[in-house]
């Protein structure tokens, strides 16, 4: 007669390791979604009552130093200054990687590199820079035009900023965010004997 013959066959249990691991993950996935959740309503409450206003950007003075143009090919140096104004009552704001670049009829003159500044509340920066172009070339259409608008003692250039920036309040600070300024038209003069009116510009963030 075979063992066991007659008697209800025993089963082993179902592993409990598996379940344990899921259980384990799915508490851990629940946990990381809530403090998402959660940091992101902080933010978002943080946001909301700081109430953070646009940044304004204008430009003051545009003048062009040094100016020749040979063979379709153009020197020049471009003499800005621009005004940042943080207008918030609590916010801090600072300005990183800050690229400035003047363009004529949709085509690049010239670029400079601005230095890194903070702002706070309330507070006017003024930016002076000095974007060079360097034997650029250019197109028939824009070098005939440059042309003309020259011998009318100002030209019509459009100016853009570019700039990494992050906002602070007490201890929190923001992560970067791109800050896009365009300045339109921006009349540069060829002689400080004429006065420039303040150009105001579009902020985009």
């Amino acid at each position: 007669m075979a063992p066991n013959q007659g008697q209800p066959q025993v089963w082993p249990p179902p592993p409990l390791r598996r379940r344990g691991r899921s259980g384990l993950a799915k508490c851990a996935a629940l946990i990381s979604l809530s403090l998402i959740v959660l940091v992101g309503l902080a933010v978002l409450i943080i946001w909301l009552v700081i109430h953070p206003r646009r940044l304004v950007f204008t430009i003051d003075d545009a003048y062009i130093d040094h100016y020749n143009m040979t063979k379709d090919h153009l020197d020049a140096t471009f003499d800005l200054s621009l005004r940042a104004y943080n207008p918030n009552h609590r916010v801090t704001v600072f300005y990183d990687d800050i690229q400035v670049t003047v363009e004529y009829e949709d085509q690049d003159l010239a670029s400079s590199i601005a230095e890194p500044f903070f702002q706070r509340h309330k507070n006017e920066t003024e930016l002076h820079v000095m974007p060079q172009a360097r034997d650029v070339a250019l197109n028939r259409r824009v070098s005939k035009n440059l042309r003309t608008e020259r011998s009318s003692g100002a030209v019509q250039l459009k100016v853009r900023v570019r700039a990494k920036v992050r906002f602070k309040v007490g201890i929190w600070k923001s992560w970067h965010r791109t800050l896009r300024v365009h300045c339109h038209p921006v009349l540069a003069l060829f002689t400080r004997a004429r006065s420039f009116g303040t150009k105001d510009c579009r902020v985009e963030l």
